[in-house]
């Protein structure tokens, strides 16, 4: 417990500010900045004069939020390769009687918390990148965190008409997304497949690329599967997605072959997806989501830019 009653309703309001930040712009190191910098404007305010603390952090995390998307969506226009998210990783080992957060710790963090939702998905993540920050901001606080219009406008400082119209935008700029596109991306999401349906797979995948089965891994793949990679022009990666299950397999069978003993997989869960992270040389290489229906993996997105797995080492260090 604290002794410091503003740092203690900072800390109260925190997963909500996270859940925030993180939707908004897809990055954990950027959502965290972003949150100190809250915290300042926090710790300078006069409390007395606000009738809804919490109102006040959403209004002032979405405002910085909106800056700094400006910022970073110039910035990914020139993004070496694939841009991908920055994972959210939750590191126990997933099995089909395993809660994970129940075998990590008592009392998950505000990233653990959000990193089990659906709506921080990759797949998610990315059809939010086309819109416009006030846009995506609109939309994230309607849709997501269920604002009435009076509190969108509030926030944003614009009339209800004026939102209303920008979370009208905002459907229809994802609605536009190309439509077979979609539902491959979404159709994990959308189908009523358990998390310990999710961990079997998970495991049988990751047991089939520790150990080179390619049959195996082809077993699970989805015929037009496909991998996506993202090395931030800091790594080697694809510069162009990886179609098909066949290929796949065979690229983590050549994996195998390569390094020998020298990889090791780890099950994870990340941004609410099972996931891979892969050591070579006991340091972590990348970050791998899995797409799946429950019975077969559609999508493999590979996040192997240094900065991007830099938190994911840390815990690792912090365990």
């Amino acid at each position: 417990m604290t002794d410091d009653p503003a740092l203690a309703l900072f800390t109260q309001h925190r997963p909500r500010l996270f859940g925030v930040a993180y939707r908004m712009l897809a990055s954990r190191s950027d959502a965290e900045d972003v949150l100190q910098d809250a915290w300042l404007r926090w710790h300078a305010q006069d409390k007395s004069v606000l009738d809804s603390a919490e109102a006040w952090l959403v209004t002032v995390v979405t405002r910085l939020c909106i800056d700094r998307l400006r910022q970073l969506q110039q910035e990914r226009q020139h993004y070496v390769g694939h841009w991908l998210p920055e994972p959210l990783v939750g590191l126990a080992e997933p099995g089909p009687d395993i809660d994970l957060y129940g075998q990590t710790q008592l009392t998950p963090s505000p990233e653990a918390l959000l990193e089990q939702r659906s709506d921080v998905s990759f797949a998610y993540l990315l059809l939010l990148e086309r819109l416009k920050p006030e846009e995506r901001a609109a939309f994230l606080l309607r849709e997501v965190f269920d604002n009435d219009y009076p509190d969108i406008a509030a926030i944003l400082q614009k009339s209800e008409a004026n939102c209303r119209q920008l979370v009208h935008r905002a459907r229809q700029r994802l609605a536009r997304q190309d439509t077979d596109a979609s539902q491959k991306s979404n159709r994990a999401a959308s189908s009523p497949v358990t998390r310990e349906t999710h961990a079997l797979l998970l495991d049988k995948f990751r047991q089939a690329v520790q150990s080179g089965q390619r049959e195996a891994m082809l077993g699970l793949l989805a015929e037009d599967a496909r991998l996506i990679g993202d090395g931030g022009g800091k790594v080697a990666s694809f510069p162009h997605p990886l179609a098909g299950g066949e290929r796949i397999s065979w690229l983590y069978y050549a994996n195998v072959r390569r390094f020998v003993r020298r990889i090791v997989y780890r099950a994870a869960w990340i941004n609410g997806s099972p996931g891979l992270l892969r050591y070579v040389d006991g340091a972590l290489e990348s970050a791998q989501v899995l797409e799946t229906d429950g019975s077969r993996i559609h999508a493999i997105y590979v996040v192997r830019n240094p900065d991007k797995l830099a938190s994911i080492a840390q815990q690792n260090k912090d365990r």
